[in-house]
């Protein structure tokens, strides 16, 4: 019975490896002739694993190994989302500069498979092995426009700072299972929950909060962001910011809120200090920027900068908060990449903000499409951004976090500018050459969908609302 238990909690990331497989037989007998197959059925194949993640039940399987909740379920939900459109977006770009092949898609869905991996971990050795799947496959595809020098330097430093990263955390575990025998999350809690662990534990701790920090491109670990967002493909630098962002959101929150609850005042100051820091320095840092996907890189620095503002509360309110930002980030940083991927000319690729000037003019549409977007990351009420960072802000005030929430706020006023200046380029400077028209029709539809989002997000929230307070409820009861 427990067998059969175990699989029924997996079915998702089991139905994702076994398709991947066969996919990837496809792809070896077909060859580059069944790209075009191979990115719908991955498509196809993410989306059925997020139906079957909405009918996984709730249970802890593989010996508290791999654990399913409501948190885990939502988070995973968002992170197949970002695959899929990742994937939608990629054709046209990636066969424009003749590098469209079939292992793309597909690796795209074995890091979606370690991401699902990493959400459901219940130990830190189930931890690792989830990163270490989404890594690998990472690396490939940020440099996958392999005869370019900006695309394999990327995929360089990302390897080399990827790999850092993942010593520190390994070495933060090994001490953790040092000092308190254990490396499963409720083992960890118990001991932590039980008196003084050990000054050992807690330098164990610090090394994974430091390893997780740099997955999510927090400030001081933030350095690889702009440099791999600016080299990467587009179409890998919008996976990068949502999906594999999204996923190790989720177990940097899992890590926190399970084994490391019991010490909350201990590392609570840490988390400010990483939030004050990564809200400060995106919206700093991106002023000066004139590439857009650099200037998106500092934008994806201060909003997670927003987010573990609320994971410094500690309270179900900030996990909800984290939730509903983290939706409404998947929605407007999708939509933005989808207008930097139709920013071309004479079927060239380019990047700058200043070739957006007179956009209004030229595609009335899409700059309308990129105004909404820009707007709601500033926070503009009433648009879908100003409602997540409502939300973040009220935890942190009923946490008592208020000179953070002040700062917080500083910095998204700071922030406005450069997003601010966007729109003003758009349509108050003198007109540009225009991009290539029309846009794509895959594109069009996924800006349409992402800004209607934003926009009417006031009106049907509750049931995001209400999905979140479940998902937080179902992690702080663990």
């Amino acid at each position: 019975m427990q067998g059969l238990e175990n699989w029924t909690a997996a079915t998702p990331e089991i139905f994702l490896a076994a398709a991947a497989m066969a996919l990837l037989m496809v792809g070896a007998f077909r060859g580059d002739r069944a790209t075009d197959l191979i990115a719908w059925l991955s498509i196809l194949v993410l989306g059925i694993a997020g139906l079957l993640v909405l009918t996984t039940p709730v249970a802890d399987a593989y010996a508290d190994l791999f654990t399913v909740t409501l948190f885990g379920r939502f988070m995973k939900v968002l992170v197949l989302l970002g695959s899929m459109t990742a994937i939608a977006m990629s054709r046209s770009w990636l066969a424009r500069e003749q590098v469209w092949r079939f292992e793309f898609p597909l690796l795209i869905v074995l890091a979606t498979l370690g991401m699902l991996l990493m959400i459901s971990a219940g130990d830190l050795m189930s931890l690792y092995i989830g990163l270490e799947l989404q890594s690998l496959a990472l690396y490939v595809v940020a440099s996958f426009q392999r005869d370019n020098l900006r695309s394999t330097e990327a995929g360089v430093k990302y390897f080399v700072l990827g790999a850092v990263a993942s010593g520190m955390l390994l070495y933060g575990a090994s001490l953790i299972y040092g000092f308190l025998g254990s490396t499963g999350f409720a083992a960890i809690a118990k001991a932590f929950g039980g008196g003084s662990p050990g000054i050992g534990a807690v330098v164990g701790m610090v090394f994974v909060v430091c390893g997780l920090a740099f997955k999510v491109s927090a400030v001081p670990f933030h350095m690889w962001t702009p440099d791999v967002y600016e080299g990467a493909p587009t179409p890998v630098t919008a996976l990068f910011s949502v999906a594999p962002k999204i996923a190790a959101l989720a177990l940097f929150v899992s890590v926190m809120m399970g084994p490391f609850r019991p010490i909350l005042e201990q590392w609570q100051q840490i988390i400010v200090i990483i939030s004050v820091a990564s809200m400060a320095w995106g919206a700093f840092a991106a002023i000066s920027q004139e590439n857009i996907k650099r200037l998106m890189a500092y934008s994806s620095i201060a909003n997670i900068g927003f987010m573990l503002i609320a994971l410094a509360a500690g309270t179900a309110d900030g996990l909800r908060g984290i939730l509903i930002y983290v939706t409404t980030y998947l929605f407007m940083n999708v939509g933005v990449f989808a207008c930097i991927l139709a920013m071309k000319r004479r079927n060239l690729m380019v990047e700058n903000i200043g070739d957006l000037a007179g956009l209004s003019r030229h595609q009335p549409l899409m700059a309308a499409a990129l105004l909404i977007f820009m707007a709601s990351l500033a926070g503009i009420p009433p648009l879908a951004g100003f409602f997540a960072k409502l939300y973040v802000f009220q935890a942190a005030i009923g946490a008592k976090l208020y000179v953070a929430s002040v700062l917080g706020v500083l910095s998204s006023a700071v922030a406005a500018f450069y997003y601010l200046r966007i729109i003003k380029v758009m349509y108050f400077d003198a007109p540009a050459e225009p991009f290539d028209a029309p846009v794509e029709r895959g594109l069009g539809f996924i800006m349409s969908g992402a800004a209607l989002f934003t926009i009417f997000f006031l009106f049907f929230q509750n049931p995001i609302i209400g999905a979140a307070e479940a998902a937080a409820a179902s992690l702080m009861a663990k």
